[in-house]
């Protein structure tokens, strides 16, 4: 099974060059790609000198426009899978063998990283945000995702082309519910997160609010016409 780890970057000079060596020194056996997305800070030049593996958008795209570059990767080059990693060190690859021997024994289209189910989980407006998202998503389609805000999130090929193709998908809990509703057999397992290594997040409180949001109205409202 050839996986590989999409490992989008915005401004991560503090913690790219060891969320990478992390993960060679873990995962031996899984590729990785760098998307630099337009960084204005020394991102580019660590991925250049160090000669890690990496594709540089002209400017800053946002998330998912970094996750698709990844996905259209892994598409031409033939991986098995791709999962998701952090560049900012909160994702620990000792998770993403489990990971695929679980998508290969239960035939799961997603596998999701689930801090719930290792103890942990976001706290505070986050926490409360991740736990309607839960809700929601159990009453729009049946499932269960206790850990939907998880970014660490692997895909089998064929959920690869939807999301390096599809126009509307983004690696978002909403997604996620838009593609169990169409027959992707999602599970989750147990992992634990750290916090960020370095640098600053782009959620604060009200951003977070503003993300919850957006995602609950998307999955009760907006995903029934896509």
């Amino acid at each position: 099974m050839r996986v590989l780890a999409i490992v989008p970057a915005f401004n991560e000079e503090e913690c790219l060059a060891n969320t990478v060596q992390e993960l060679t020194a873990t995962c031996p056996d899984v590729d990785y790609l760098i998307v630099n997305d337009g960084s204005s800070d020394a991102t580019p030049r660590i991925c250049d000198e160090l000669a890690l593996s990496h594709i540089d958008l002209p400017v800053n795209c946002g998330l998912t426009a970094a996750v698709k570059a990844g996905m259209k990767y892994a598409l031409r080059n033939g991986y098995d899978a791709a999962v998701q990693i952090d560049s900012d060190g909160q994702h620990m690859p000792e998770y993403i063998p489990a990971m695929a021997k679980a998508m290969q024994d239960e035939g799961a289209d997603i596998v999701i990283a689930s801090r719930n189910l290792a103890g942990g989980g976001a706290e505070g407006a986050r926490g409360v945000g991740a736990k309607l998202i839960t809700a929601f998503i159990r009453q729009t389609t049946g499932a269960t995702i206790t850990d939907p805000t998880s970014g660490m999130r692997m895909y089998d090929r064929a959920m690869i082309e939807k999301l390096a193709h599809g126009f509307d998908l983004a690696p978002e809990p909403d997604t996620i519910a838009l593609l169990i509703r169409r027959g992707a057999k999602v599970i989750e397992i147990p992992a634990k997160m750290r916090e960020r290594q370095g640098g600053t997040s782009y959620l604060h409180f009200m951003s977070s609010i503003a993300y919850m949001a957006r995602t609950c109205l998307s999955i009760l409202l907006f995903q029934w016409f896509r």
